[in-house]
């Protein structure tokens, strides 16, 4: 059992909250027994060590029976070493170490998707992990993060997506045009979501059609050199008293609506 807060093994797990540990050794933390999960059940080979509290495997056993199942060994730790390695104030008694594995975003055109989720600029956390989780749920191909896009191994960014960071391809490190390029090669339209667009309303047809959304910073939008990248921009209607919609909010919407139209009367 691992018992001093101050070892060298926990200082190394500890420093992963860092970005520049976290690219110097390619690993990222994620935290709680939903992120275990996750990663045991759909990518078992990238976990590279899983630590946790004996109270905590005894209460999340098929945790420790997927670890068992996986081959990998669970490394038992006090309250107060998994303390030490968390990011969050309250750990849940279960971190695991995991292998990053993006996908390269020719791979991501190559497969032929239908609906893609582009992230430009998007520097909050949780709105980035909440975007990936929404794409997942609407049943999207890919999220393609451009330009300075917070990094998808962020702790915060990790706990948001609720582990559907371990469910679909994540590209990173390109660029916009670049992928706008890829995109269009592929077949898709690219829409950016814009509150200076067209009226969202009037071109819902075309979202049958294979799509990739282009959203922007959380702040200040998309900026003009972002939006000539797109074939079209779409703003959604405020009907009540909002100012506006929260980035994370808006891009849940746009995906679903092309998710409705790409399965409207398919019997699947």
């Amino acid at each position: 059992m691992l018992e001093n807060p101050r070892s060298p093994r926990v200082r190394a797990v500890a420093k992963l909250v860092k970005r520049s540990a976290r690219h110097e050794t390619g690993l990222f933390l994620a935290e709680g027994p939903q992120a275990a999960r996750e990663i045991l059940l759909y990518r078992p080979d990238t976990l590279v060590e899983l630590f946790a509290t004996p109270t905590a495997m005894e209460r999340h056993g098929d945790i420790r029976d997927a670890a068992r199942d996986a081959g990998v060994e669970v490394v038992f730790t006090t309250e107060a070493v998994l303390d030490a390695m968390a990011d969050t104030v309250t750990p849940q008694g279960i971190v695991a170490v995991a292998q990053q594995s993006p996908t390269s975003v020719r791979d991501v055109f190559a497969a032929s998707p239908r609906l893609v989720a582009i992230c430009e600029e998007v520097r909050d956390p949780g709105n980035l992990g909440t975007i990936i989780r929404a794409a997942d749920a609407a049943g999207a191909d890919a999220v393609v993060l451009t330009g300075r896009t917070v990094d998808p191994y962020n702790p915060k960014v990790v706990r948001a997506t609720t582990g559907s960071l371990f469910h679909l391809p994540v590209a990173v490190g390109v660029d916009l045009a670049t992928t706008v390029e890829r995109a269009h090669d592929a077949g898709l339209r690219v829409i950016a979501a814009d509150v200076g667009g067209e009226d969202f309303l009037e071109h819902r047809a075309l979202l049958a059609e294979p799509t990739a959304w282009l959203f922007g910073n959380e702040a200040h939008g998309l900026e003009d050199a972002a939006l000539v990248h797109a074939d079209l921009s779409l703003r959604l209607p405020i009907y009540g008293s909002a100012e506006s919609l929260n980035l994370a909010t808006a891009a849940s919407v746009c995906l679903y609506e092309s998710a409705f139209a790409q399965r409207a009367g398919d019997p699947a």
